[in-house]
């Protein structure tokens, strides 16, 4: 799949973090982690493919083809290894950079990402694919159900295609990683050290399962939502902070 040019931000010097919004999302969403951040830090943030100004086309919205948009991004700006953040199905995207891409990346950070469905959710997959074919953002709207209004106005402005296909590259195409078996192959293939902040302590629990590579991390911020970085966007910073802290040689960002 050939990547496509993505509209970005790019902002500061210093250690190079690149943020990757969710679905249905933009790059404005990480805005209040980025202002959050202390001085010192040089801050990528993009539209994936499909969303807010980004290029819209047919396909290429798996996360291994998502992430190689930031791949080539990421090459464009002479940026990397890069911190890769990425919230929900940015997670699963960053995941993929991570496994598929490892020189461009030295750590991971993942924020209640959309992979590890449980037997219960995956027997939905099929019929949300096919709501959302039918319906487009409507329907992925009721499937997320209570958002911030920043984030529902994004996700209705998101073509229904493009939330079709993420959605079935995240879930059912022969590749995905979303349900728990495959789930728990394809992070055995991580390399890179990974904060895992989960929302909810049973997908956390069971995500901590799985090896993770040396100074990786699970934290469970218990009565937040799907969204949790952006409900304590402080707190948010200063625990990226301090994991980073504990890693050698990417000790940079101070809580």
């Amino acid at each position: 799949m050939a990547p496509v040019t993505l509209c970005h931000t790019d902002r500061g010097e210093g250690e190079t973090l690149l943020l990757v919004h969710g679905w249905g999302g933009h790059a404005q969403t990480w805005d209040p982690i980025a202002d959050a951040l202390p001085p010192g830090h040089r801050v990528i943030a993009a539209d994936l493919r499909g969303h807010g100004k980004s290029p819209v086309t047919l396909d290429g919205y798996r996360p291994t083809d998502l992430a190689g948009d930031l791949v080539a991004l990421l090459d464009r700006l002479g940026a990397g290894p890069v911190v890769a953040v990425g919230h929900s199905m940015g997670a699963q995207v960053v995941t993929a950079m991570a496994v598929e891409h490892p020189e461009h990346v030295s750590a991971l950070v993942v924020v209640d990402p959309a992979y590890g469905a449980d037997a219960a959710e995956e027997r939905l997959f099929a019929r949300r694919l096919a709501a959302l074919r039918a319906d487009g953002a409507r329907a992925a709207v009721r499937q997320l159900g209570s958002l911030p209004a920043a984030v529902r106005d994004q996700l209705l402005a998101t073509p229904g295609h493009v939330l079709a296909e993420c959605y079935a590259g995240m879930y059912l195409g022969p590749d995905a990683f979303g349900a728990r078996p495959a789930t728990r192959r394809y992070l055995a293939r991580r390399t890179r050290p990974v904060l895992c902040v989960r929302s909810l302590s049973e997908p956390a629990a069971w995500e901590s399962s799985i090896p993770a590579p040396s100074g990786s991390q699970m934290v469970t911020w218990d009565g937040t939502g799907h969204f949790l970085h952006l409900e304590r966007p402080q707190a948010f910073v200063g625990l990226l902070g301090r994991w980073l802290s504990t890693l050698r040689p990417h000790a940079r960002i101070r809580a």
